[in-house]
């Protein structure tokens, strides 16, 4: 290593390891908020969900897997995640630091810098050197796995493999991802891309070819799709249209009034509609989530089990036994945004 550089990594460790006791404040200081912001990691995980299915572009493409994506698409990845939870955290832009103050940081947390590091691979983090002394955030999101994880990482040179790519990045230890990371959440549940895994058979069901087949598969998927919580990602993968949201609503043809003739409803993450949910105990949908499900209006037969009362009659979840009866509509939602 030219001199050079070595002196430059000589200082960052020095930096790195002064006032040690001050910096792991800055480490709880930095994750108490975060956890205020967001305390059972729900808006993180959508926004990891809604980055996954933007690169996806499946309005588009027709895309539902990550090996899909083109190699570009998945070096971009790590920038939309900065960006994504910049937005939704309104996080303010993080100070210039290393050489010359070239190299800015993302965010700045209660006065603290914090560098944001996404890695599809658990342990892929690529981190620069001018991040030495500073903390990092590190993020990590698996679709096949349907988990993620979020941790602060106080960054020191003795945590960091000696081998580097071209940009001089280095990745953090295997032994020091567990000890040094302070976890904010761990193999947290993704938000599920519904389409990724469904069995091949049934995937192929829904997503029939055709440019003129959107309604089709919409209704197609919340047909054989119930009681599971259906993303925004799925439906517009399955729609392919900027406006996949009117195959959903009421209409000839829609998915809600098609689906309704076979006794079927679809719930979406709206107060009202979220309490029918949960009275008739069926998948709760949450943020930009639909969830459908068949009914039958409760009879003796059908004991205690839950039930929820719509248009003056009780109705329960209906079992392969009960016969098809058309599903009453649900109540119209007011004063909430279409998600």
């Amino acid at each position: 290593m030219p001199f050079e550089e070595e002196a430059s990594f000589r200082a960052a460790t020095w930096i790195a390891n002064k006032h040690a006791d001050d910096q792991d404040l800055e480490v709880k200081k930095v994750a108490d908020h975060l956890y205020s912001l967001d305390p059972d990691g729900r808006r993180f995980g959508a926004v990891l969900r809604d980055t996954i299915d933007q690169l996806l572009n499946g309005e588009t493409t027709g895309r539902y897997a990550w090996r899909q994506l083109f190699k570009t698409e998945k070096t971009h990845a790590g920038t939309l995640v900065e960006i994504n939870l910049q937005r939704e955290f309104k996080f303010a832009d993080g100070g210039d630091v290393g050489e010359y103050d070239q190299h800015p940081m993302d965010y700045r947390i209660l006065g603290i810098d914090v560098d944001c590091k996404f890695s599809q691979d658990f342990g892929g983090w690529m981190i620069p050197p001018e991040a030495m002394g500073y903390l990092c955030l590190l993020v990590w999101a698996d679709d096949y796995k349907s988990r993620w994880s979020a941790g602060i990482l106080r960054v020191r040179r003795e945590l960091l493999n000696t081998g580097s790519n071209r940009d001089k990045k280095l990745t953090l230890k295997a032994e020091h991802r567990n000890d040094k990371v302070h976890w904010l959440w761990r193999d947290a549940q993704l938000p599920e891309n519904v389409l990724l895994h469904l069995p091949e058979a049934t995937r192929k069901e829904i997503l029939v070819e055709g440019s003129r087949q959107g309604q089709k598969r919409v209704n197609e998927l919340f047909r054989r799709v119930q009681n599971r919580r259906i993303g925004r990602g799925s439906i517009r993968t399955a729609a392919q249209q900027l406006d996949y949201m009117a195959r959903l609503r009421e209409g000839k043809g829609r998915a809600r009034t098609v689906l309704r003739e076979e006794g079927i409803v679809i719930v979406g993450p709206y107060s009202k509609h979220q309490e029918i949910a949960r009275e008739i105990g069926a998948e709760v949908p949450q943020r930009g989530e639909f969830v459908s499900f068949r009914v039958a209006e409760a009879k003796s037969h059908h004991d205690d089990r839950p039930r929820v009362e719509l248009e003056g009659r009780h109705w329960v979840l209906a079992t392969p036994d009960d016969p098809v009866t058309t599903a009453p509509r649900l109540p119209k939602v007011t004063g909430e945004e279409e998600p």
